[in-house]
């Protein structure tokens, strides 16, 4: 059933109808009013987002009830994608939390209906203060739209709700018109998958954003011989080391080649192994290397790709930096 189709709030809507043909119901009509803030975008929304990113402080957002959660959530995706923000209460603002609003930032408000009482309050202390005001609603001629140095347009046919009363498909288009401010403003800003992942440390997705030069082996815990040590110095290396390889540099530490477990055991079985001969002998040429300031994610589709299980870390010039093993990545848990 379309939402066109669906019948008015005074005939009972869903009435009757079986759970999943009301959640269709629901989930077109909220779809419905998310595709038509597409016609609704205007210059308005290019305005929106030059005064955010010119904002010398913080992005305040502020709403009563659902309007007031959405606008929290909206907080939180601004705020780690690279916009200082913070959200305020409306109702506390006026009883003391005034003090979070500095004359260098911005306040976004959303409130559908553009009426609500507790909102309008706080624009007059906002607009003695002289701080840009952002707002959105789905009434242009309410008094909150009035106020604002920028309106953005949340307007909806209908709710998505039987009753046509609950604040459904309206919290639904803020909410997306709020992720499409944050998403504007992260590529205005420049944003990289290396900034997202100093503002995401914890979790599974900040590990996967950790470069390289963090996570590899360094000074004794390098496996590195001399293209001249000898293949027992170089087994030793690889025993003590705990990498199940080594790295074979020159006189200027730039990579060689490497021995690994697997070349020993070739070598073994082909009766090739004579233990004071260089390491450079027996190494293998060639082998794979990644920069340092490459993501964990980019060493481990190396591996991946190439059925390995050890990178090394080389700088442009081919120095060696460090080693990387697939255990590390293992670690973070990174499959």
């Amino acid at each position: 059933m379309s939402p066109s189709a669906a019948p008015t709030a005074s005939s009972g809507a869903t009435a009757g109808r079986p759970p999943r043909e009301v959640a269709r119901w629901v989930i077109e009509l909220e779809a419905m009013a998310v595709r038509g803030l597409i016609d609704q975008l205007d210059e308005s929304f290019d305005r929106a987002v030059e005064i955010i990113r010119s904002c010398k402080g913080r992005l305040v957002c502020t709403g009563m009830g659902k309007s007031g959660l959405v606008l929290k959530k909206i907080t939180a995706t601004l705020a780690s994608t690279g916009t200082p923000s913070l959200f305020l209460h409306p109702a506390e603002a006026i009883h003391g939390d005034l003090g979070m609003i500095t004359r260098d930032d911005v306040v976004l408000a959303a409130s559908y209906s553009g009426t609500t009482e507790e909102l309008l309050r706080l624009v007059e202390i906002v607009k003695r203060l002289g701080v840009p005001l952002l707002v959105m609603t789905g009434n242009s001629q309410s008094p909150l739209a009035r106020h604002a140095d920028v309106h953005l347009r949340t307007e909806i046919d209908k709710e998505a709700c039987p009753l046509d009363l609950a604040p459904t498909a309206s919290t639904t288009a803020t909410l997306a018109l709020g992720d499409a401010l944050a998403m504007a403003l992260l590529e205005v800003r420049g944003f990289t998958p290396e900034d997202f992942a100093q503002l995401h440390p914890g979790g599974r997705l900040g590990k996967r954003l950790l470069k390289v030069s963090e996570l590899m082996h360094t000074g004794d815990q390098l496996p590195m011989v001399s293209a001249d040590a000898s293949m027992r110095d170089a087994i030793l290396q690889m025993s003590g080391k705990g990498l199940g390889i080594t790295a074979v540099v020159d006189a200027d530490h730039r990579l060689l080649g490497c021995i690994s477990d697997g070349d020993l055991r070739r070598m073994l079985q082909e009766g090739d192994v004579a233990w004071d001969q260089p390491a450079e002998k027996g190494m293998t040429t060639g082998p794979r290397t990644i920069s340092g300031d490459q993501l964990a994610s980019a060493a481990l589709g190396q591996m991946e790709a190439f059925r390995i299980t050890s990178l090394f870390v080389t700088d442009d010039e081919g120095r060696l930096q460090g080693a990387l093993h697939i255990h590390d990545l293992w670690r973070l848990e990174l499959f």
